[in-house]
């Protein structure tokens, strides 16, 4: 036992518990695009906790009551033609994306179970995937060798008004993009 003391040190002091979220202040209106934009035009330097959590809490808020949060295997169809942005995965570290045309008809499905169960969007990725992504990620992307795919993320509410819900699907966990 004393061997192992010495090896590894021996522990005399608790680790602290994680520090509480300081509360949304009464007059916070700031979304997580509007931090960014902040960002951008040079008012922050970055954007960090727990601003971020006070984005995501205002923008729940902002939520009709009566809608319809988005789960994994939620299928939507596009209502309208509608110019959307879409993000692409690389093996690096590095996400880029571009924005493309979702054609009235064409299907997303929500393809990861969403990090909270009143989530203010979700991942999806298009139905007929090779299709769309052809027709949106430009051929330079697509053929790299550290091109890892592409995918969307709807606010909860874009889904809700600017699709329809047409089925559910199961996934299973270890699907990726």
């Amino acid at each position: 036992m004393c061997f192992l003391r010495k090896l590894f040190g021996r522990r005399t002091k608790q680790a602290a518990p994680p520090a509480e979220r300081p509360p949304r202040p009464a007059d916070w209106n700031l979304t997580f695009a509007d931090l960014m934009a902040e960002m951008k035009a040079g008012k922050r330097k970055s954007v960090g906790q727990p601003e971020l959590d006070w984005a995501r809490d205002y923008e729940r808020s902002l939520i009709p009551m009566a809608i319809r949060f988005p789960q994994k295997g939620d299928v939507y169809e596009v209502l309208e033609d509608m110019e959307v942005e879409f993000m692409t995965a690389w093996a690096a570290p590095f996400t880029g994306g571009g924005k493309g045309m979702l054609m009235k008809g064409e299907r997303v499905i929500v393809h990861f179970e969403p990090a909270e169960a009143k989530p203010i969007g979700a991942y999806a990725k298009a139905v007929e995937y090779k299709a769309v992504e052809e027709r949106m990620v430009p051929a330079s992307d697509r053929t790299s060798r550290k091109y890892g795919g592409f995918y969307f993320y709807f606010s909860t509410i874009e889904l809700n008004t600017k699709f329809a819900l047409v089925r559910r699907e199961l996934i299973p966990n270890d699907s990726v993009v």
